[in-house]
């Protein structure tokens, strides 16, 4: 897998992930507010490690193109734990991770010398089994939870950056922002490729390109967008009798022979 790519839709599960690569992108990466939620969970490391490597291991059995994790924080404080869970996360089958630097659900950073520390150690545990090139995305909270002053968020990110690209990070995600001119400055003088996070309200992916973006996630959104579309079709079909929502599903045997004919969906 290349390190960076343009796009890699975030899927959930295996159907969604299989219609993601039938779909054309040449990655998935998944996302632990979609798994979450597919269990009956919140996000943020409401999901054990356990639960998050057995959903990592069918949607990577689902499709034929590299699958990059999202592991939160690591399931776990310490280096060890994030060790155990790159190595548990690259036997499921996984070509890359993405690992957070803030503490689950207390809305608080990690300072960066343990954030660099749990790095080391996810880079030392992919190496130690045979996976050397794993990619680590490493994310960045300091815009998402607007925990320190704002305009200290450059400054800390840009820290962070060289921080995490000694530790052996391949690219730096800062989800919260979205202004252009920001993110272009970021990507010109950080120490890593730039990941952005996308959506309905933010910049298309042709304006996080020229502004110097080097790959894009869009997090929940597709997850949510799904959820959105059982809701709907829902109230229409209680209102009115009616299915025009249904208008876009993926037919009945089309599903069925994603799995029935490996990588099916290639001509």
């Amino acid at each position: 897998m290349s390190p960076i790519g343009a796009a890699d839709p975030n899927a959930w599960d295996a159907a969604s992930a299989s219609l993601v690569a039938r779909a054309g992108a040449a990655a998935v990466a998944t996302t632990s507010g979609g798994i979450a939620r597919s269990l009956g969970l919140p996000d943020r490391e409401a999901l054990t490690r356990q639960q998050m490597v057995a959903a990592v291991h069918r949607i990577c059995a689902a499709v034929d193109v590299p699958v990059t994790a999202d592991i939160e924080g690591g399931y776990g404080d310490t280096p060890e734990d994030v060790a155990a869970t790159v190595r548990a996360t690259i036997e499921a089958g996984a070509a890359g991770i993405n690992v957070e630097d803030s503490h689950a659900g207390h809305g608080t950073l990690r300072p960066r010398d343990e954030q660099t520390r749990r790095l080391q150690a996810a880079r030392h545990a992919a190496t130690a089994a045979g996976l050397p090139q794993l990619m680590i995305n490493a994310r960045t909270d300091v815009y998402l939870l607007n925990a320190i002053a704002p305009a200290s968020h450059f400054d800390e990110v840009m820290i962070r950056a060289s921080a995490y690209a000694e530790a052996g990070a391949d690219c730096l995600f800062v989800p919260g922002l979205s202004d252009l001119a920001t993110l272009s400055a970021l990507a010109a003088a950080s120490a890593l490729p730039v990941n952005a996070m996308a959506g309905p309200t933010g910049p298309t992916i042709g304006e996080l390109a020229a502004a110097g973006v080097r790959r894009v996630s869009v997090g929940t959104s597709i997850a949510q967008a799904a959820y959105g579309l059982v809701e709907l079709a829902t109230r229409e079909l209680l209102k009115s009798g009616t299915y025009r929502a249904l208008d876009t599903a993926v037919g009945y045997a089309e599903l069925n022979a994603l799995w029935e004919a490996p990588a099916g969906y290639r001509s």
